[in-house]
């Protein structure tokens, strides 16, 4: 494999950062008007196996290879996967100063022990020098488990545990999507504002009985003490993942209904429930909200023309907010390429390639891992999720992204069909006010905790384990 630092020795860091900065932006604007080589590349039907993109392997500076699912409920962020890692590879393609990457994907069949051989075998047998992908958080932390023993930096794109970033966080893992803690700690805060409104006090809980439902739950434990939030805990449920029937959770909810009901159901799992729950009174009862993946673009199209009263939903990418050129042509350039709009999974993967080719650029060679460790820590990339005055940057001390986050209601908008609500009435949490606190981190990190219960409610609440 030829060495990037070889051909490009001559070049400053400083000169790499500014105008491959400038090329690529420059570049995405010219993409929004002039159709693109790889549109006729991208195959008629989603791909259910391995996929190789970017630059052949003789000739390429570094190998990435990613994992997402590609068959079964959560196929559709695995395709969308691959139409945000061909977004990034068009725009470094047309930078000189960027490095050529082949990527490799494959179907982690959601299997964390499949996941795991296939990363060897990425490494073993493909040469690869990075590792990214994965959606379920099971998978994503026992695949960081092996990129911590081998010391091969693993970039994680789509998967939310924190648990990952902080009690299991090491020096070659790195996340560039929101995680749970983000995501709950703005549902927190927007849960604080609607109980001065409306004055709200009983909650429940509902997610899938696996490392991301329960720490989700954790996390929103958690944040809430930290604002001052005051609640009856009215239950909390954990159907298993992919779940077909919720009608015995939604039955019991019916039963003990609280004011509020999280939910971290996520893809295809959210999307059942909501559609088993329209058939009973449960929205008329209790306000329902998803904080991390429920704003997600299919799900607004599973929602048809009319969502259920009082969803309050968010997600880590939104078709129509931040309204900003960046964003604005990053979703059309997906439409373009794909024929769809872009669900969140479709950002943190293009967010994952350009943050390991800004790396490779900084460090110089992909296989100088400590130097590839400093250039992830504290790298800057604005990316569409991004608010105007705000850049996203990988926090050095947990190496999890520092994004914002937008909370809204669904409305009536058809501007990006086949949806035809959007969210609006949007509620933004800057996202400086987001990441967790130092003590936090190191109570998490220092005195790992169940994350089935919060130690200072376990004894006062009362629970309800579906």
């Amino acid at each position: 494999m030829p060495g990037f630092s070889n051909r490009h020795r001559h070049r400053t860091a400083s000169l790499r950062r500014t105008f491959g900065r400038w090329w690529r932006q420059a570049a995405a604007t010219a993409f929004c008007v002039f159709s693109v080589s790889l549109v006729s590349a991208l195959p008629e039907k989603p791909p259910v196996g391995r996929v190789e993109l970017g630059a052949a392997a003789e000739d390429a500076d570094a190998t990435v290879a990613c994992m997402y699912p590609m068959t079964g409920r959560s196929a559709s962020y695995g395709r969308d996967s691959i139409a945000g890692i061909r977004l990034a590879l068009e725009e470094l393609a047309s930078d000189p100063l960027a490095p050529r990457l082949r990527v490799i994907v494959d179907d982690s069949r959601s299997k964390a022990s499949f996941a795991v051989r296939m990363a060897e075998d990425f490494l073993h047998q493909d040469d690869a020098n990075v590792l990214c992908g994965m959606v379920s958080s099971g998978v994503g932390m026992a695949v960081s488990r092996l990129a911590r023993e081998k010391q091969v930096i693993l970039v994680g794109t789509d998967h939310a545990s924190s648990r990952a970033a902080l009690e299991e966080g090491h020096d070659y893992y790195f996340r560039v999507s929101s995680d749970t803690w983000t995501s709950h700690a703005a549902g927190a805060r927007y849960l604080k504002d609607l109980q001065a409104s409306n004055g709200w006090r009983k909650l429940a809980f509902l997610g899938p009985d696996y490392e991301y439902g329960r720490v989700a739950w954790r996390d929103l434990q958690q944040a809430l003490d930290q604002n001052g939030v005051s609640y009856q805990q009215t239950g909390t449920y954990w159907p298993r993942l992919y779940e077909p029937d919720y009608s015995l959770y939604i039955q019991s909810l019916l039963e003990s209904p609280p004011d509020i009901l999280v939910v971290a159901l996520w893809g295809g799992d959210f999307t059942a429930f909501l559609e088993q729950a329209r058939t009973t009174h449960l929205f008329e009862r209790m306000r329902v909200a998803n904080f991390d993946t429920g704003g997600d673009y299919e799900t607004l199209v599973a929602l048809g023309d009319k969502s259920p009263a009082g969803l309050i939903l968010s997600a880590r990418h939104h078709v129509n907010w931040p309204d900003t050129e960046l964003n604005r042509q990053f979703v059309e350039r997906f439409h373009r390429l794909s024929g769809r709009y872009p669900s969140y999974s479709a950002q943190g993967a293009y967010a994952g390639i350009l943050a390991i080719a800004e790396a490779i650029t900084l460090a110089g060679s992909v296989t100088d891992t400590r130097a590839m460790i400093s250039a992830l820590e504290g790298l800057r990339i604005r990316l569409p999720k991004d608010p105007d005055g705000f850049v996203s940057y990988i926090d050095p001390e947990t190496h999890q992204i520092v994004q914002a986050q937008a909370i809204g209601i669904p409305r009536a908008d058809d501007r990006f069909p086949p949806a035809r609500v959007l969210l609006g009435d949007w509620r933004v949490y800057d996202a400086e006010s987001l990441k967790p606190s130092s003590a936090l981190i190191q109570e998490r990190r220092g005195k790992p905790t169940n994350p089935t219960q919060h130690p200072n409610r376990a004894q006062q609440q009362s629970r309800s384990t579906q």
